[in-house]
């Protein structure tokens, strides 16, 4: 277990007047709450208000997080890459409401046929679990790929209810991206030129092969003590590591493919290098703001569609069975790829209906609130997998929203 303790002298980047609150929270968090490695930025209305970072991108050397380090941000993919199917919707590539057959004919096995795009954006076309073997070689073929997942049989009827699809969501994205897409471009290719290169983003799903490992933080594994904590705090895990669970839906989802759920193997090249769009984006994490600012905002620089930014921003709607989440054994909301807030709340702390975003493992969060006009990212280094919302994030996002509040006043 990791227990250097960083000095608050080594965070950098600065606040806006007014925003100095979001600061001292993150300074905090190096000094008494154990954080290793770690950014933060915020933009509102449009601006960057915040522009933070600190501690350690490879704890081993010392080596500082810098102002251009990169990290690796687990599930906070997924919203990245939801932003690149919502650009194809904007450009009339594809509709949410539209049988996903309709783009990828195959997908039609197995009573799959009437799922809709939509259905399958918000994790309700029960394939969360992949019952054929994946390595890390059918990742990177992406028509071996494909076919897999196009004869994958639902775990329950598509439409009826959800269920967290941690592997699969990104690559069944990747696959309608690439139906939709005249150039046939992966998802990881499509967002670089379509969302990355537009907002002058600094972030990869699939890292290329000129960003040097040095630059990137590396992932600080969760220690055995903390692992059982989070056991006891995360019902879903005990069927994870149960094998007795084996012919569970958790257990199914989770364990192929099982080399994604050891987190050293994302400090390896040819992990970070294969597009896996539900795992492995690594980016700056100012860049990650500054998309979700564009899409709180109007998502003009994007040429998005009024239709689009409104199909992101409505209050989503439980399946039919309700919140409760096959996977994960607690309540979610899901809608076009994004976590969205359920009973007002979105990770720990009151937001509006409106927001939509993505949390990984590490403790990394980013989201769009239009109604507070804020894009948000916290991105670290080390592994601690949290309920309702990592602390540190938490008391750092909990700042900014009192500055925010004090800021209309």
């Amino acid at each position: 277990m990791f227990k250097t303790r960083v000095d608050a002298s080594a965070v950098h980047g600065w606040v806006a007047p007014g925003f100095e609150e979001v600061e001292t929270e993150f300074r905090q968090n190096f000094a008494g709450r154990g954080e290793v490695g770690a950014a933060c930025a915020v933009y509102h209305t449009g601006k960057i208000v915040a522009d933070l970072w600190g501690g350690y991108r490879d704890p081993k050397t010392r080596a500082p997080w810098e102002k251009d380090t990169l990290v690796l941000v687990f599930s906070v993919t997924k919203g990245m890459a939801a932003m690149a199917v919502a650009v194809a919707h904007s450009r009339g590539l594809l509709d949410y409401d539209e049988q996903v057959a309709t783009y990828w004919p195959e997908f039609a096995q197995n009573g799959k046929e009437k799922v809709t795009v939509r259905q399958l954006l918000s994790h309700q076309a029960g394939l969360s679990a992949v019952d054929e073997p994946l390595d890390l070689q059918t990742m990177a073929d992406l028509d071996a790929l494909a076919a897999i997942l196009a004869r994958q049989k639902p775990a329950w009827v598509p439409g009826t209810r959800h269920g967290y699809h941690m592997w699969s969501i990104g690559w069944l994205m990747s696959e309608l991206v690439r139906r939709v897409d005249p150039q046939r471009r992966s998802l990881g290719r499509f967002f670089q030129d379509e969302v990355a290169r537009p907002l002058d983003l600094e972030f990869y799903i699939g890292l290329p092969a000129d960003v040097p490992d040095s630059r990137i933080a590396n992932v600080i594994p969760m220690g055995p003590f903390r692992g059982l904590l989070t056991l006891c705090q995360h019902p879903y895990l005990r069927d994870v590591l149960n094998p007795l669970k084996s012919k569970s839906i958790t257990f199914r989802t989770v364990w192929n493919p099982k080399s994604l759920t050891n987190h050293r193997n994302m400090n390896r090249r040819d992990f970070r290098s294969v597009e896996i769009p539900s795992e492995n984006g690594i980016g700056q994490v100012r860049s990650m703001a500054k998309a979700y600012s564009v899409l709180a905002t109007g998502g003009k620089e994007l040429n998005l569609k009024e239709e689009t930014i409104e199909a992101l921003t409505v209050p989503a709607s439980p399946p039919p069975w309700g919140l409760r989440d096959e996977v994960m054994r607690a309540n979610a909301f899901f809608s076009l790829g994004f976590e969205r807030p359920f009973h007002g709340q979105y990770h720990g702390l009151d937001i509006s209906d409106q927001a939509f975003g993505f949390a990984g493992a590490s403790g990394a969060l980013a989201f769009a609130d239009p109604d507070a006009r804020v894009g948000y990212a916290y991105g670290r280094s080390k592994i601690d997998i949290y309920g309702p919302g990592d602390p540190r994030e938490k008391a750092v996002r909990t700042a900014l929203y009192r500055c925010l509040k004090r800021h209309s006043l």
